[in-house]
């Protein structure tokens, strides 16, 4: 915390809203302004210097006392029959209360960005996968196989971060490290190496991926495709990529799930997973799931936790029950089926969608709304305004979030234990 008109430095503050939880970076805050002065990017800078504008609840777009909003909020979750509760850019603290709540009125959790994750899921729980951590990578990889993926575009620090890294625990150069790009070119230089090798770039239509990660797979088996190329590429070409991957003594596969956005991409994903699975008969290999930005990844681990399953649950029976189909929020409002929308975003600014029914809005200050919910009520930012806990894409380390200011908004952890009180 820091008074109103002295500036405070803080050194080594952990993001939560990157997803590889970045935790060197140097902010200013002087009063409820807040400044990276070092070692932001794209998606930290945003998240860090939104300025505080709402600092009052809403009702109906006029202005209201917190225990007014509370209470309105409350009256709708009591004549509903089946809401749903989605947005979740939160912490551990703020996804616990939210599932709380959920479960006292039979709702249903779901993540506005779940799709990505999902297939993930279907995927591991089909078939299951050989996976890694950052940690691993930054410590043990050769080489790196980006498939299908712009991964600077979503996390702009990995590659310095996790493959360009000075020093690794095992004596290993990360300078030799070689990176392969797959389908998609880089959109920047992230992926080229210090001393100036540019990552090898094999691409083609997004519309090929499937089968192209079918043929990396079919390879991988030593099988032999009488095909000459793959959705363009030259088959020699996809060969002479898994060859190298059998030499290396560590190769890592990795994708953003976000980016693979096509029907069916599940089973692009169990291929790349297979294939990964086939070099282990005489090597080492993994794959690395890329997502989690603003606390995405946390709040699917709190459900977890909690229910058994990650995402996409319902409370409506009074047990959790998961269908990553049928308890999709967005499907359950097109079709009418949800009759109230509870949006809890404390990370994140990005708004509910449009919906025909009652909307409580438990977000972050400074939201923009095509037509304002039937509630609104700013909440402060986890890892800003208090302290939390968040987990980075890999799930294996929970990253502690510190109050860096005060600027007089309460938790959403504390405005969801409220709505439940007043049930």
């Amino acid at each position: 915390m820091t008074d109103k008109t002295s500036a405070k430095v803080w050194e080594n503050v952990p993001s939560p809203f990157c997803g590889i939880a970045s935790d060197d970076l140097r902010i200013e805050v002087c009063g409820s302004s807040v400044r990276v002065l070092a070692n932001g990017d794209a998606v930290t800078v945003p998240g860090f210097e939104r300025p505080v504008t709402d600092t009052a609840p809403r009702i109906a777009g006029e202005p209201a006392s917190l225990e007014d909003a509370v209470r309105r909020a409350a009256e709708i979750l009591k004549e509903a029959r089946l809401p749903v509760f989605s947005g979740f850019g939160t912490d551990v603290n703020d996804t616990r209360a939210a599932l709380a709540l959920i479960d006292k009125v039979r709702g249903i959790f779901d993540q506005a960005r779940a799709a990505g994750g999902v297939r993930n899921l279907l995927a591991l729980a089909d078939s299951g996968w050989i996976a890694t951590t950052l940690a691993e990578v930054k410590n043990r990889v050769e080489v790196l196989l980006v498939f299908g993926s712009d991964v600077e575009a979503a996390f702009p620090r990995f590659f310095e971060r996790f493959v360009w890294n000075r020093e690794t625990l095992f004596g290993q150069d990360p300078a030799r490290r070689e990176v392969i790009c797959v389908g998609r070119a880089p959109s920047g230089d992230a992926a080229v190496s210090p001393d100036g090798r540019r990552p090898q770039v094999v691409e083609c239509d997004p519309r090929h991926l499937p089968e192209l990660a079918a043929a990396l797979s079919a390879l991988a088996r030593g099988a032999s495709l009488q095909a000459e190329a793959v959705g363009g590429i030259p088959v020699v070409v996809l060969r002479e990529i898994v060859e190298r991957l059998r030499r290396s003594s560590y190769s890592v596969v990795t994708w953003v799930a976000g980016q693979l956005d096509f029907a069916h991409a599940d089973l692009t994903v169990q291929q790349v997973c297979q294939m990964v699975a086939l070099l282990n008969k005489e090597t080492r290999a993994a794959v690395l799931p890329l997502g989690g930005q603003d606390g995405d990844r946390t709040a699917s681990q709190v459900c977890a936790w909690l229910t058994g399953y990650p995402t996409r649950v319902s409370f409506a029976r009074g047990f959790p029950e998961y269908d990553p189909y049928l308890n999709d929020a967005s499907r359950l409002l097109k079709d009418g089926e949800a009759d109230a929308l509870v949006w809890v975003s404390s990370l994140s600014p990005a708004p509910p969608p449009a919906a025909e029914v009652p909307t409580v809005v438990i977000g972050r200050s400074g939201m923009q709304f095509d037509e304002e919910p039937e509630v609104y009520i700013p909440v402060g930012v986890p890892g800003i305004d208090h302290a939390g806990h968040m987990y980075r894409c890999d799930n294996v380390v929970a990253m502690p979030l510190y109050a860096l200011r005060d600027c007089g908004l309460t938790t959403a952890a504390a405005v969801l234990a409220a709505i439940e009180r007043s049930l």
